[in-house]
């Protein structure tokens, strides 16, 4: 959460980025329950002060320790106690309800629609035939099987068969591969995670809560990203300076309930409730966050780059942007298939608002003074999503689809084929017989 000196200090900042962000909050109502939270802190506090005092003096005079003023001293904090906590919930209430405050860059808008489009990258691939969607492509080359993994699973659920087991293995292996040189420290992090460190996060405020699943008997969350276990990994410890930045590449499976996209891309791996994810987390310090966000993009845009998909680059609007960030990027790919550009990496900057929330701090090296670090999170590869864009931006005429070339030597192939209707049957638990096989 923000920290509230600096609401005292600002309130109508405050006021501002929580209109930019489209979140009502009382600023004024917040400011008068921490100014009585303090009153009757020092009240409480000068009450036991001369209560300690009295039981001296009393002690002194070898006198009983309750006395009269002992006692109403006594039942004067007691009453006063139930106020102060009281007035601690609901303004612990309030300042959950303040989002982070978006950078003076960030632009103003109410969705992506308002978001600023920075720039186009690639070549759009061109075809002399009607390309199709993925989801017809994977079902040629028998590579995604929705239905069966409805009957297991439910809907939003989907079976990675053949080639596509390839480029996903294919895919992680790239991205560890290109960001390990960079100085990121590989991870294969939890993705259960405590409610506690989860809260920290800041990934359970603002209605983001019924994105999680929950195991109410284990009290644990599934992770929507290996972010959200990745952050509190540093939970209240100290970096020393010389250690910053400190970088991280996880993959993980992800979990997310899909709760506000009710007839959204209900078909397919574009949007489920299970998916893969190679995932970038940096702690550094304050005065290397906006630095650190540009080269987190960098290398989102390096991975595009060798896999020679055409992607757009977009600065998300105030109201578009996620809780905790103060600003975001989001990498669109081209889906030839849907003559469209869609989201496919995030990239954000969280400033030191889940430091504060964890308590991760770096002690300065000149001072010795401790400090909050800032903390920035950006998909590497989105695995389902980059699927869908190799299949649809790759495919050929006949039926079949290219490798990328940066894949090639992982997936050992240079191209996907259409398997024989008998080979499928026969892959699909059917007596038919073949000799089809893949190229």
């Amino acid at each position: 959460m923000l920290d509230i000196k600096f609401i005292r200090q600002n309130p109508e900042k405050v006021k501002d980025g929580c209109w930019k962000k489209g979140v009502k909050v009382d600023i004024d109502r917040l400011l008068e329950l921490d100014k009585k939270k303090r009153g009757l802190l020092q009240e409480i506090e000068g009450l036991r002060a001369e209560q300690n005092r009295i039981s001296k003096e009393l002690a002194l005079r070898s006198l009983a320790p309750k006395s009269l003023g002992a006692r109403l001293l006594k039942r004067k904090i007691k009453l006063l106690e139930p106020e102060l906590e009281n007035t601690e919930k609901e303004l612990e209430n309030l300042l959950q309800q303040i989002p982070n405050l978006p950078l003076d860059e960030v632009p103003e808008g109410k969705d992506e629609k308002d978001n600023k489009i920075l720039r186009e990258v690639g070549k759009k691939p061109k075809f002399n035939f009607k390309p199709k969607d993925y989801l017809t492509i994977a079902e040629n080359l028998d590579l995604i099987d929705m239905e069966r993994a409805a009957k297991v699973s439910g809907t939003r659920f989907g079976y990675l068969k053949n080639e596509a087991v390839l480029l996903e293995f294919a895919l992680v292996q790239l991205a560890f591969d290109v960001l390990i040189k960079q100085g990121f420290i590989p991870i294969a992090p939890p993705v259960m995670i405590k409610p506690e460190p989860y809260k920290g996060t800041g990934r359970l405020l603002a209605g983001q809560e019924q994105e999680r699943y929950y195991l109410s008997k284990d009290e644990l969350y599934l992770v929507g990203s290996a972010e959200h276990t990745l952050a509190p990994m540093h939970l209240n410890e100290v970096f020393e300076e010389k250690d910053l930045p400190r970088r991280y590449v996880g993959f993980s499976t992800c979990f997310r309930r899909e709760a506000g996209s009710y007839g959204k891309d209900t078909k397919g791996i574009l949007r489920v409730h299970q998916f893969d994810k190679v995932e970038m987390f940096s702690f550094v310090k304050p005065e290397d966050s906006l630095k650190e966000h540009e080269f987190l993009l960098a290398q989102e845009e390096k991975l595009m780059q060798l896999l020679e998909i055409p992607y757009r680059v977009a600065l998300l609007c105030a109201g578009d942007m996620d809780w905790i960030d103060v600003k975001q990027y989001d990498i669109e790919a081209w889906l030839a298939g849907q003559n469209q550009y869609r989201e496919t990496h995030s990239c954000s900057n969280t400033a030191d608002f889940q430091a504060r929330g964890l308590n991760i701090r770096y002690r300065e090296k000149k001072t010795s003074r401790t400090a909050f670090v800032h903390m920035l999170n950006a998909t590497a590869l989105a695995i389902g999503r980059m699927i869908i864009a190799i299949l649809e931006n790759y495919q050929q005429k006949d039926g079949s689809v290219v490798v990328p070339k940066v894949l090639r030597k992982y997936v050992g192939k240079n191209k996907m084929t259409i398997l024989s209707k008998s080979m499928i049957l026969k892959q699909n638990g059917h007596p038919e017989r073949s000799e089809g096989s893949r190229s």
